[in-house]
């Protein structure tokens, strides 16, 4: 197959690489050009605004079976994905979008998105629902451990930014007593009876 990698991050070069090893024909596309120094494999590399009609012709676009938007920008990725479907009539198209909200909406659309974030969360929960009170995941060159802890008496109905950890601890999130999980960040939680805080740390 004929297949255009937008961005070229960790993501979009080991993707390349991966694609490339396996026979197909690659062809890559970066606004930045220094981007393309990593990359070990034999790939056309083509360095431009992506969402640019003239620079995605150039990198191959009108003769590619599918392309893969992976840029670190969900805008980007979008547009792409977009133009890609409207305007040259890809008939593969996978797009990478960090944020839920953004991608359930473009999911509605008919587009077909990979959400990191949401298998992180999936992944993690699994894990973490598991009999073992820790768990470690491999993220790249890292492991993190997670750890499982019930929210004491002291601590209901305080905010989870109370909550203080060791210093090379973080708070991950909060098991509900329904087995909901809500990430540290995302939302102004107020610990209850029944939750469980999930603390991260990177171990190596």
């Amino acid at each position: 197959m004929n297949i255009l990698v937008v961005g070229c991050g960790k993501v979009g070069i080991r993707l390349a690489e991966s694609l490339c090893r396996d026979g197909h024909d690659v062809s890559l596309l970066d606004e930045d050009a220094s981007s393309f120094d990593d990359l070990t494999e034999d790939c056309l590399t083509t360095a431009g605004v992506p969402i640019d009609q003239d620079v995605l012709r150039k990198a191959g676009i009108e003769t590619c079976d599918a392309i893969a938007a992976v840029s670190h920008d969900d805008t980007t990725n979008i547009m792409v994905s977009q133009v890609a479907r409207q305007v040259f009539h890809v008939p593969n198209i996978i797009c990478r979008i960090y944020d839920p909200r953004m991608e359930e909406v473009f999911t509605h659309f008919g587009m077909h998105t990979i959400c990191p974030t949401k298998l992180t969360v999936a992944s993690v929960k699994s894990a973490l629902f598991e009999q073992h009170k820790d768990q470690q995941l491999h993220f790249g060159a890292h492991t993190v451990n997670f750890s499982r802890y019930p929210v004491p008496k002291a601590l209901f109905d305080e905010p989870l930014e109370e909550v203080e950890c060791e210093p090379d601890q973080s708070v991950f999130g909060v098991e509900h007593a329904d087995h909901t999980l809500t990430l540290a960040g995302t939302a102004s939680i107020r610990l209850r009876p029944g939750d469980t805080l999930l603390l991260s740390k990177i171990v190596d």
